[in-house]
């Protein structure tokens, strides 16, 4: 077993996996994974920069975990060490003027120069996590609703086509969302939006002839966790559920109508997707309507997954 660290920082959050992986069949033991809410890509929409404020958070999280990695043994800034770290980057760094910054200071804390990763790289490293405990006969579409961008992969023990569009939660409520809860307007200029970048993503992706729809990522997990009524996010319950698109209607219809108090009283609603969870929810369900699909199979295993098995 080779022990690797993956990081994978988009819009919102950044995420750390320690494992071992065993290079020959691809089992992954998982040593820790976290999450952070960084929101990374505040105003890149607007501005085409990263803010001070935002890489100061990331870089604060990158310290984090930058012990933990030290910790497990992983290693350091060392020839050896920087085999073991991938470290990938997407939407917001992607879009962002002033990514240089962002470079730098990753590589002063961690030692590892951080990939920005075309949003093609992002959907395949995607599949590859998503659907490595999931592979049969089935044909994926695999959906990874980030915070400035959605990915869509369709394949089975291969990706046979992929396009990431820039719809995300962080990137819709920026630009559509001024009222608490959102307007009818603003809802149908999100919807606009979502449905526009359908129509892109399906020029390349055949996104309605999959047999089975696998969605990804914090917008997705937290859906699936209130329609399960779940007290607390539970991981173990939450990963290959199946949620239908009635009670994905349902819990979207919920949040429409929420003020940010009552969504942050939802108990598995983690305090940094409260104001960007109604964008969220929406673009999957919109996938839903568009693809046909009668239920989504949520997973906890993704890009994160997909790096570290890249690195062993």
């Amino acid at each position: 077993m080779t022990r690797v660290a993956g990081i994978d920082c988009g819009t919102n959050s950044i995420r750390l996996l320690v494992a071992d992986v065993d290079p020959k069949t691809g089992e992954l033991v998982e040593l820790d994974r976290r999450m952070t809410i960084v929101r990374l890509g505040q105003g890149v929409d607007e501005t085409g920069r990263l803010a001070p404020e935002a890489l100061e958070r990331t870089f604060a999280a990158c310290r984090e975990y930058a012990e933990v990695i030290k910790e497990l043994g992983v290693g350091g800034p060392s020839d050896e060490g920087k085999g073991r770290i991938r470290f990938v980057a997407t939407s917001a760094s992607r879009d962002a003027e002033n990514r240089a910054d962002f470079v730098n200071g990753v590589v002063e804390i961690l030692g590892v120069e951080p990939e920005v990763i075309t949003g093609d790289q992002e959907a395949e490293l995607s599949f590859t996590g998503a659907t490595k405990e999931l592979r049969g006969d089935d044909r994926y579409l695999v959906v990874d609703i980030g915070g400035g961008s959605t990915e869509f992969v369709v394949g089975n023990r291969h990706v046979e086509a992929a396009r990431s569009v820039d719809i995300g939660c962080v990137r819709l409520t920026e630009r559509h969302v001024r009222s608490d809860p959102p307007t009818a307007a603003e809802v149908e200029a999100i919807v606009a939006d979502v449905r526009a970048a359908l129509d892109l993503a399906a020029e390349t992706v055949p996104i309605g002839e999959a047999d089975t729809l696998v969605g990804l990522a914090g917008s997705v997990t937290t859906v699936a966790a209130i329609a399960l009524g779940l007290d607390a996010y539970d991981s173990e319950r939450i990963h290959r559920s199946r949620i239908s698109f009635d009670q994905v209607a349902e819990v979207v219809g919920r949040l429409l109508v929420s003020t940010h108090d009552e969504r942050a009283a939802i108990p598995v609603m983690h305090p940094g997707r409260v104001d960007v969870i109604i964008a969220g929810a929406l673009v999957l369900l919109e996938i839903m309507e568009r693809t046909g699909a009668a239920e989504v199979v949520v997973s906890e295993h993704d890009i994160l997954d997909g790096i570290a098995l890249s690195v062993a």
